[in-house]
């Protein structure tokens, strides 16, 4: 079964330079979606994240989960995981993403956000662990929520709204030159999972 059929299979550029943000929009129809999410949000190992943050340990509302082809071990925020063994879905998950993107991921890291009130602040993916100018592919379920990306240098901002099922890969040189946070909000009142596949151990 094709899962893409019914989609548009073009991609579009957000960033207007410095990096590359494909975006997708939807990717998988509405029943494979529900299923992800429901099967991820039961079965996924979540556990609460962690940061060291000015030499204190500080844990988050928001729960993380990591898993990989090996047990990897990835360091963000000064807390050191290491990667579980792929369950059927994620594995089925990834090989769908691939064929979409066709970039390889050996890993994956998963957040749950519990409502609108938990977000991300902006960072940047520039851990040592992750292969240099490797593709980030980044899959929504749940909740619909804005995101967006802040230039390092000038400032300049782009919001997009994710929605379920929906894909956005950022490579090449994204990292480096832009900031992406994922902003709270008082509106949203039910659960976004968002999965994010990447490759760890590749140097170049």
């Amino acid at each position: 079964m094709d899962l893409f059929s019914d989609y548009n299979q073009e991609f579009t550029n957000l960033l207007p330079y410095d990096g590359e943000v494909d975006y997708y929009g939807i990717v998988l129809d509405k029943k494979t979606s529900d299923y992800y999410y429901q099967e991820f949000l039961s079965n996924i190992d979540w556990q609460h994240d962690e940061a060291i943050i000015f030499g204190k340990k500080v844990t988050t509302k928001r729960k993380v989960a990591w898993y990989g082809d090996v047990s990897f071990s990835y360091t963000y925020s000064n807390i050191t995981k290491t990667a579980l063994a792929w369950t059927e879905a994620l594995l089925a998950l990834k090989q769908l993403i691939e064929e979409k993107t066709g970039e390889t991921y050996n890993s994956c890291l998963l957040n749950l956000y519990h409502t609108g009130e938990e977000g991300m602040a902006w960072h940047s993916d520039g851990e040592k662990d992750l292969k240099k100018h490797g593709a980030i592919a980044s899959v929504s379920l749940g909740a619909v929520r804005k995101f967006a990306f802040k230039h390092k240098v000038n400032g300049t901002k782009i919001d997009i709204v994710l929605d379920h099922g929906s894909l956005l890969v950022m490579k090449g040189t994204t990292q480096e030159n832009w900031l992406h946070r994922l902003p709270p909000t008082k509106v949203v009142h039910t659960p976004r999972i968002n999965l994010t596949f990447r490759t760890i151990g590749i140097k170049e």
